[in-house]
């Protein structure tokens, strides 16, 4: 046995904050990914907290039902129901949206010299702004939509039909979870897009409509492992897109491993793998894609890459692990013990 198995499992039984909430729509549904990793950690390696970050401030979730505030200082907090001062040795971010999954707590984390579970602060930063990461990942080969960028200024609905056609997408540029993302079937439903799309973000992404299938693509990577791919995911939504309600309120279907061929599965998941290493990717990342037709040929088109992905009990990630045969415990361990 190892020092560093001997202290898990002795008194040194390091402590693991599971950091969730934040300042996005998607506050919610990331304490509902906390749950989910809690329950999955090993509770014989690990002694567990949930800490929720907003802007209104930080706080550990303590046995009892009570809440500590978190000194924003270490990163520490009293907990009164052991009665003693903590400080935890690995943060596990799991915050859907600002400031978890843009580098921000990645890079504060980074001046504590305190480990966490995600990709660092370039590509943290970098996946969370979809239209950087398109048009870096682009330069390698990889297919994405056209695409438009919006920030200050004004376009016309004109010169945008004219470059991205219709249907298109108009959707935060940071954001996730569907918030504000728009199908625009007319050129009349552009503008009113934008406005919607701008209440969740100041930047503003069109991307043109890709008929096809659509796919979430799970990758992780350890010393232990080296990068592992998972199963593919089918998403069929009964809605006009995935949108929220899709996501998670169970309208729509996701079939694990999804219905490709034996070479687009493997081109699939040698595409997840490249743009994971690319981006030199830590922790476990999602890679969503849309399969379009050329002809008779399956085309392999990148919509976005979740540095945070969900972790909720309708995840695609828990449903990949378990169709790999695999089990949630034992890769979250390997990637915390990665850094202890």
């Amino acid at each position: 046995m190892s020092k560093k198995e001997t202290k898990m499992q002795g008194e040194g039984t390091p402590v693991i904050a599971i950091v969730a909430g934040g300042d996005s729509s998607e506050h919610d549904v990331s304490l509902r990914s906390a749950a989910g990793i809690e329950s999955w950690l090993d509770k014989e390696l690990f002694n567990v907290y949930i800490v929720e970050v907003s802007h209104k401030g930080w706080e550990a979730h303590l046995s009892d039902g009570t809440k500590a505030q978190v000194d924003r200082n270490d990163f520490s907090f009293t907990d009164a129901t052991a009665g003693k001062k903590v400080r935890p040795d690995y943060a596990y971010i799991t915050i859907h949206g600002t400031p978890g999954e843009n580098g921000i707590l990645q890079g504060y984390f980074e001046l504590l010299g305190i480990p966490y579970s995600s990709c660092d602060v370039l590509v943290a930063a970098m996946t969370f702004n979809k239209f950087v990461c398109n048009q870096y990942l682009k330069g390698f080969g990889i297919k994405v939509a056209e695409s438009i960028l919006l920030r200050n200024e004004e376009v016309s609905t004109e010169d945008i039909v004219a470059r991205v056609g219709l249907p298109c997408f108009v959707k935060p540029n940071g954001a996730g979870s569907s918030f504000g993302v728009t199908k625009c079937k007319t050129a009349e439903d552009i503008q009113p897009a934008i406005a919607k799309a701008k209440e969740e973000c100041e930047e503003v992404l069109i991307e043109s409509f890709l008929d096809g299938v659509e796919l979430a693509n799970g990758v992780y990577r350890t010393r232990k492992t080296g990068t592992v791919v998972l199963p593919i995911t089918e998403v069929v939504t009964h809605n006009e897109f995935f949108d929220y309600d899709a996501k998670y309120n169970g309208q729509v279907e996701e079939i694990t491993p999804a219905r490709l061929s034996e070479d687009t599965t493997k081109r699939v998941q040698a595409i997840t793998k490249a743009i994971y290493e690319i981006l030199g990717g830590s922790g476990i990342m999602r890679v969503d894609y849309i399969i379009t037709k050329d002809g008779d040929k399956d085309v392999v088109n990148l919509l976005e890459i979740n540095a945070t992905p969900g972790m909720t009990a309708t995840s695609f990630i828990p449903q990949q692990v378990r169709a790999a045969g695999m089990e949630m415990k034992q890769i979250l361990t390997d990637i915390i013990q990665e850094k202890l």
